[in-house]
């Protein structure tokens, strides 16, 4: 529950077509192959009907992130229940990395390329740990009246960090956010001391609306204790401008 109370999010009754993006690594250096990411519009319900194990393996990255004390305020949220609520409490993402030849393209809305795969068809036998790339939820920052105004979560696994999977999440969120009827983005607390966070939303052409002294009680990165850490505010319209287009 927030300081507004329960934040009710838009009720869906379907799914955002699937997207196709180009991996960073537009070719692996040891296979010689192409890779690129598609990034699936899915929900708890499906997820736990469909997808089995998916929801334990994205609870599991999640919990593992917040045990850490870096990057979210929680302290803990190893319970499965906790855990749906707040992150399937909205609109989840998740990005599938893929190689070999692309899914054709059925159209293309403001650039960005939509095809027709289903996160079964993407995952192509492999585990989830091996081709989730990513995943992020997307929900209003605000209710009622300024519910209009979304916040979001992002989570890129360990062991795919360093492909610059965090920059497709965060340029296909300027595509689905939009899609799914918000008009701008907030978000409340990226700790100053995130460096990477802090330079990919700026790159994006966030406006740092606001400095929150003091905002984060978190763990030291070299496990010695805590330390209080400062927040930016972070905002953006999506009336202005879509993803770019060159990553695509």
């Amino acid at each position: 529950m927030s300081a507004y109370g329960v934040i009710n999010r838009p009720q869906r009754t379907s799914y955002l077509p699937t997207t196709l993006w180009d991996s960073p690594r537009r070719i692996e250096p040891d296979l010689g192959t192409q890779s690129f990411v598609t990034i699936h519009h899915i929900d708890r319900a499906a997820v736990e009907r469909i997808q089995t194990g998916l929801f334990n393996y994205l609870h599991s990255i999640f919990a593992n992130e917040v045990d850490k004390g870096l990057t979210y305020p929680q302290e803990d949220i190893s319970d499965p229940a906790a855990f749906g609520a707040y992150f399937f409490g909205g609109d989840v993402l998740v990005a599938i990395a893929g190689k070999g030849d692309p899914p054709a393209i059925e159209s293309e809305v403001r650039g960005v390329r939509e095809i027709e795969q289903s996160l079964d068809a993407a995952r192509n036998e492999r585990s989830w740990e091996e081709c989730v790339a990513g995943f992020y939820y997307v929900k209003p920052n605000y209710p009622g009246r300024s519910s209009h105004i979304c916040n979001a979560g992002f989570l890129v696994p360990p062991s795919q960090r360093g492909s610059g999977y965090g920059h497709i999440l965060a340029k296909s969120y300027l595509h689905y956010a939009p899609a799914l009827g918000y008009k701008a983005s907030v978000f409340n607390l990226v700790y100053d001391n995130n460096a990477a966070s802090v330079k990919l939303w700026e790159a994006l052409n966030f406006t740092k609306a606001g400095l929150i002294p003091k905002a984060g009680r978190l763990k030291r990165k070299d496990g010695e204790g805590e330390e209080y850490v400062d927040a930016i505010v972070f905002y953006k319209s999506f009336e202005e401008t879509g993803p770019d287009t060159d990553d695509q």
